[in-house]
């Protein structure tokens, strides 16, 4: 069952190849009677916060930042420095005062815009306590303090994506 139509494979991955370099979602060609159009179907970008939340207008880091004290909006001067999370600096995944993300969604420090933030570092918190608030389906978590101590470092900055497993917070 044929058609008499040839098509040309090599042509067709060709097409398919630029529209992935050029992030095209179609492409199509025409030559006489003959005719190829090539389309992909792009992921649509989750639904973003409310706005009340927006994260500040940086770009977002791709590999774990350095710990803040204190949400980016809030001035500089009242964020007690921090240490970075680099690899000299390594958190053991299994310390006991380490609060990690129970879900995949964004990370909030504090309830709401231009509110002071739950937590900050050198705060005293108790084992209960609210720490930060992962947003995920629409649906604000809040994520508490497994146990009392100090809080020695925060390795997420508001408004930044978390994953399963990352690490949030360290008590000490």
């Amino acid at each position: 069952m044929t058609s008499g139509i040839q098509f040309d494979a090599d042509a067709i991955r060709k097409l398919a190849e630029i529209l992935r370099e050029t992030d095209l979602t179609e492409i199509e060609l025409s030559e006489k009677e003959s005719r190829i159009r090539v389309a992909r179907i792009i992921p649509q970008a989750p639904v973003a916060a409310p706005q009340y939340f927006a994260a500040p207008s940086m770009p977002m880091p791709m590999q774990m930042p350095m710990a803040m004290g204190a949400p980016a909006s809030a001035a500089p001067a009242a964020a007690p420095a921090a240490a970075p999370a680099g690899d000299s600096d390594a958190i053991d995944p299994k310390h006991p005062g380490l609060i990690t993300s129970p879900m995949v969604g964004v990370a909030y420090l504090s309830p709401e815009p231009g509110a002071a933030p739950f937590i900050t570092v050198g705060a005293k918190v108790s084992a209960g306590q609210t720490v930060l608030l992962i947003e995920a389906m629409k649906t604000f978590n809040q994520i508490k303090a497994s146990r009392s101590g100090t809080v020695t470092r925060i390795l997420v900055e508001s408004g930044m994506p978390v994953e399963y497993g990352e690490p949030l917070v360290l008590v000490e």
